[in-house]
């Protein structure tokens, strides 16, 4: 007792306690942020179904519930989740999406869906009603991004390959420090089948010089200024950055697609370090 009762043994003791203390707090808060990452590459966790905004005929958007209100998915940009569900005949299915959501959006994650007729995992959003629960598992995907790792993106996008382009668009676009630009072209078969159009728009009129996009349709209506057809090299070339060092070009689109913008890409030029395929 006669230790403590020198000044020096008290402080000795007050700057232990401090540490102590300080300690704790931050294994708090180091360990209330872990626990807010929602995402197991290992194990499917199920998520709750909240809000389906049906888009088109054919096109949905789902919002799944994290677990708390500052919850975030944990998913590093352009890559994507595993969801597992049952398609018509019962059997278990498991298919890659990319949320259109970043993890600034806290609480909640969303997927644009376009379900196929004949689609085995399509089956199971089509029958998803809200209260239902979804097993996903992730994250997954070969895609890196630092914020200015190229001066600008290319993007060659085909029907629902918009999603991952959309995702890594945005992150880029909001994040003040980052200057990178990106240049977007668009493929569908009609106006229709264009996803996220109102967003993609918001995103041109907000940030108006670091974000084109231009679309292309196969089968455009009357009254159309975007390009006709498939994306040909005419199109890379007017509305993507040259072959560069310091440029990427990302694809992401239905297999015919993808094979043929890497040979377009080939023959502009474009080295296959310039390129990345989702």
């Amino acid at each position: 007792m006669e230790f403590l009762e020198r000044p020096d043994a008290q402080l000795i003791v007050g700057v232990a306690v401090a540490v102590v203390a300080v300690g704790a707090t931050a294994y708090f808060y180091f360990s209330s942020k872990k626990s807010k990452v929602c995402l197991n590459p290992e194990e499917f966790k199920e998520f709750k179904l909240v809000k389906r905004t049906q888009l088109s005929h054919n096109v949905a958007k789902f919002r799944f519930e994290l677990p708390t209100p500052t919850s975030v998915l944990g998913l590093p940009i352009g890559q994507h989740i595993s969801c597992r569900g049952k398609d018509s005949q019962g059997e278990e299915v498991v298919k890659p999406y990319t949320p259109t959501t970043l993890d600034s959006d806290v609480g909640y994650f969303e997927l644009v869906i376009k379900m196929y007729p004949q689609g085995r995992m399509s089956h199971h959003f089509r029958e998803m009603r809200v209260g239902d629960y979804l097993a996903v598992k992730g994250p997954k995907g070969r895609f890196r991004y630092q914020p200015g790792q190229v001066r600008a993106f290319g993007m060659l996008a085909g029907g629902s390959g918009i999603t991952p382009m959309f995702q890594v668009a945005r992150a880029i676009l909001e994040n003040p420090n980052d200057a990178t630009k990106v240049h977007l072209i668009y493929a569908n078969v009609t106006a229709e089948d264009i996803l996220l159009k109102e967003e993609l728009e918001g995103l041109s009129a907000n940030y108006p010089d670091r974000f084109k996009v231009y679309y292309v349709l196969n089968q455009p209506p009357e009254e159309w200024s975007g390009g006709v057809g498939f994306v040909s090299k005419e199109m890379i070339q007017a509305h993507c950055p040259a072959p560069a060092n310091d440029i990427k070009i990302l694809r992401c689109g239905p297999p015919p697609m993808n094979k043929a913008m890497a040979a377009h890409l080939e023959a502009l030029g474009y080295s296959p370090e310039m390129q990345f395929q989702f």
